[in-house]
């Protein structure tokens, strides 16, 4: 159990018809964290995952938005505790890593990342685009923000109390677990990756996950939060690739009216020289957009710190 044990500790288990699973998920968080309050936030279930739920001593509430960001959106603002530990209702994750990751939290830790990556997910998980999104992902966010993280997507996490109500949820399906890490490390939190044991689905229990569908709307997610977050190297990275373009196209024309005296092709000359105007645009753009990201990270810092002041009165 943790270290402090007058810390409130609430679990959280976003499901969506989890009827197999999720009454031995219940038990397996109260053995874990006696004294943690768990909450089951059922997405419009067709089956018995609520009265399952219930049943073994869960707080059941319903969340009417279908999607995954938005059930998460609705706990973390209804729920008020010290930290906050997220899993799925599938029974993938091991409850027994809760308290170590809770721990984590009250020692100062924003996030704790519940780690599949590093242990037995890619021997547990028999669906290969699954892996190989999640590596895509993984490069893809690591190499912009200059960061380390093993695991991008993963679902078992635990929170603070001021992470939880200072994170703007904005996506609405899985996607939300991308969001969280492009959110703290364009933020600075200080995150910590633990290794968990990562099982997979029990026979009956079927995955919601659409690996095509779900997988381009993680990928959306990462080009608009690259957008937001890094709009110089994206827009100055666009403007540069069609000034270098335009310039060369110019460089052509140039070589035949010093060969000729003439301009051949103007068609060419106007397209060339439309192409670094829009180049210097999307750089002039770029730096625009990066100096008011940093203002809003500023503000950000500003406004948690201000929020962790009146959360100690």
């Amino acid at each position: 159990m943790s270290k402090n044990l007058n810390a409130s500790v609430a679990v959280l288990l976003p499901c969506y018809n989890e009827e197999v699973t999720i009454g031995k998920v219940v038990r397996d968080f109260k053995t874990a964290l006696p004294s943690a309050d768990i909450y089951v936030y059922d997405n419009n279930s067709t089956d018995r995952t609520a009265e399952i739920a219930a049943g073994e001593g869960a707080i059941v509430r319903k969340e009417p938005r279908q999607g995954k960001g938005n059930v998460i959106r609705a706990m973390f603002e209804d729920i008020d505790a010290d930290v906050y530990v997220m899993a799925d209702g599938d029974d993938t994750y091991p409850a027994d890593a809760a308290p170590a990751m809770v721990d984590k939290v009250l020692e100062g830790y924003d996030m704790v990342i519940g780690d599949r990556l590093s242990s037995t997910y890619f021997q547990e998980n028999k669906r290969p685009f699954h892996n190989f999104g999640n590596r895509l992902v993984r490069g893809s966010i690591n190499g912009l923000f200059h960061a380390s993280v093993t695991d991008i997507m993963t679902g078992y996490r635990a929170f603070s109390f001021t992470f939880v109500k200072t994170y703007p949820v904005l996506s609405r399906g899985f996607e939300v677990e991308t969001e969280m890490t492009i959110h703290s490390l364009n933020n600075n939190l200080r995150l910590y990756e633990m290794p968990i044991q990562y099982r997979d689905r029990p026979e009956g229990s079927v995955s919601k996950l659409d690996t095509v569908g779900d997988g381009i709307k993680v990928m959306g997610t990462i080009f608009r939060m690259i957008r937001e977050y890094k709009p110089l190297p994206f827009f100055g990275g666009i403007g540069c690739v069609l000034g270098v373009l335009g310039v060369v196209l110019c460089g052509t024309v140039t070589v035949d009216f010093w060969n000729t005296g003439m301009v051949a092709r103007f068609p060419t000359l106007i397209g060339a020289v439309m192409l670094v105007i829009a180049g210097l645009l999307l750089f002039v753009t770029g730096v625009v957009l990066d100096v008011m990201a940093k203002n809003d990270r500023k503000a950000f810092i500003v406004e948690t710190n201000s929020f962790a002041m009146l959360r100690r009165r």
